[in-house]
């Protein structure tokens, strides 16, 4: 049987080469961009695979969008969910400068709002065959990595992320669900920038390997691209 993954932040980066290796792979896919309509490389591979990626406009941050995406799906069965869409928020921001409605919107975007979508879609996984959902982290969200200070919005809302999932892996233990967080690397992304060390590709290639081989006792970790892992 063919599996089925659904993969959100899809327009660009890391989402978009996920939803390219699965699909490439002969998965079907379900790619989610907020804005279809300027996600140009997303509509062009939903073209090249078109009996395999299914293309949906969401916003994470809207609980109607969500229910809408899940009404969708309708009887669609997910072996594989992936939260990937995240928002880093202005870059350089000192402590004397933080602003309340920005950092809200950081932890919005990157921890409430996974864990919403997470929720509405639960039993479609729940009757897949892999059970996994994998939360797109990241290495700056380490307290104990956490060497060089600032990023106040982006690190504080991954390492929220990072403790509710920990919740979910706990909850759910013993019902064969899975849950990881995941750490793509420093990638060349627009979030990334130019100087980044790894490419797309060799992120997802890695990210792959990590969620294809995930055990049931490695639910709740904290994983690098490489499957090593990440201290909290």
């Amino acid at each position: 049987m063919t599996a089925t993954v659904l993969i959100t932040g899809c327009g660009r980066g890391v989402g978009l080469e996920l939803a390219y290796q699965y699909a490439r792979d002969g998965w079907q896919v379900h790619a989610c961009a907020r804005d279809l309509e300027r996600a140009e490389a997303l509509r062009a591979l939903a073209a090249g695979y078109p009996e395999q990626v299914s293309l949906h406009a969401l916003d994470i941050t809207r609980d109607g969008q969500i229910t809408a995406l899940n009404r969708v799906l309708g009887d669609t069965v997910l072996d594989l969910l992936i939260n990937n869409a995240g928002y880093y928020g202005p870059h350089g921001v000192q402590f004397t400068h933080l602003d309340r409605e920005i950092w809200r919107q950081v932890l919005e975007v990157n921890t409430l709002s996974p864990l919403m979508l997470t929720q509405a879609l639960l039993p479609r996984v729940a009757a897949g065959k892999m059970r996994t959902i994998a939360f797109l982290s990241s290495k700056v969200g380490s307290i104990a990595d956490n060497r060089s200070g600032g990023s106040y919005y982006y690190r504080s809302s991954k390492t929220a992320l990072n403790q509710a999932v920990k919740s979910l892996s706990v909850d759910y233990h013993g019902s064969g669900l899975k849950f990881v967080m995941l750490h793509p690397g420093w990638v060349q992304t627009d979030m990334g920038g130019p100087n980044a060390l790894i490419s797309p590709e060799e992120s997802v290639t890695g990210l792959r390997q990590v969620i294809a081989n995930l055990t049931p006792d490695q639910s709740g970790s904290f994983l690098n691209y490489d499957g090593s892992v990440i201290p909290w």
